[in-house]
């Protein structure tokens, strides 16, 4: 079974959903393959970095319904063991921060790249659009820090994101979290674990899989 996962370092809810998914796939047996797919909520360059709570009120329509947004998901998260801190959250566009998980999967890390990313976004107030902050990260999780630097120095990774993007697009794509598996079955979502969990068992019966341990 291959689950591809589209989604950004700064969503909340591909946060939640990667958690969940990480639960739903505690022993679940059977050959799995696991990769994350860039995806962007907002393209839009971020020329300096401002609180994401200014940047959501002004998309929201206002500080009251941000607040109830923030409020929702911040106890979501919590009850799957998150801490999401939107009073130290910084906007930023991810292009780079995907291409440095491109970078990371190449050397057998992505995973661990992806939760340092968002750790850092939503309980650490990093700005995930500086590149020295970046670096700071990878070397957090054992990569070369000024190897990281350089690598996003240059285009490095630009084609892989880009390819990513495509792909989403070309499925019909269009919020996050979304799993595909074996390209035949989609989730969308931040479900539970137990409904993960279901049609992971669902998709695997449909397969032929066997998944005992």
């Amino acid at each position: 079974m291959n689950i591809e996962v589209w989604s950004d370092v700064i969503c909340p809810w591909c946060y939640i959903g990667k958690r969940r998914l990480e639960t739903a796939m505690r022993d679940f047996g059977g050959d799995v393959t696991m990769t994350f797919r860039a995806y962007q909520l907002d393209p839009a360059p971020v020329p300096r970095p401002i609180p994401i709570r200014q940047a959501l009120e002004a998309k929201f329509g206002g500080r009251d319904q941000a607040d109830r947004m923030f409020a929702h998901v911040t106890g979501v998260a919590a009850a799957d063991g998150l801490t999401l801190n939107f009073d130290r959250a910084i906007a930023a566009n991810t292009f780079d921060a995907h291409r440095l998980i491109a970078w990371a999967a190449t050397q057998e890390l992505q995973l661990s790249m992806i939760e340092a990313l968002q750790r850092a976004h939503f309980t650490d107030g990093v700005d995930l659009g500086a590149h020295a902050e970046l670096a700071r990260l990878a070397g957090s999780i054992g990569l070369d820090r000024q190897a990281a630097l350089a690598y996003l120095a240059t285009p490095a990774g630009t084609d892989a994101v880009n390819a990513d993007l495509a792909e989403a697009r070309d499925l019909g794509i269009t919020s996050v979290p979304t799993f595909v598996v074996d390209r035949k079955f989609a989730i969308q979502g931040a479900q539970e674990s137990a409904v993960l969990r279901s049609a992971l068992d669902e998709i695997a019966r449909r397969e032929g899989v066997d998944v005992r341990r």
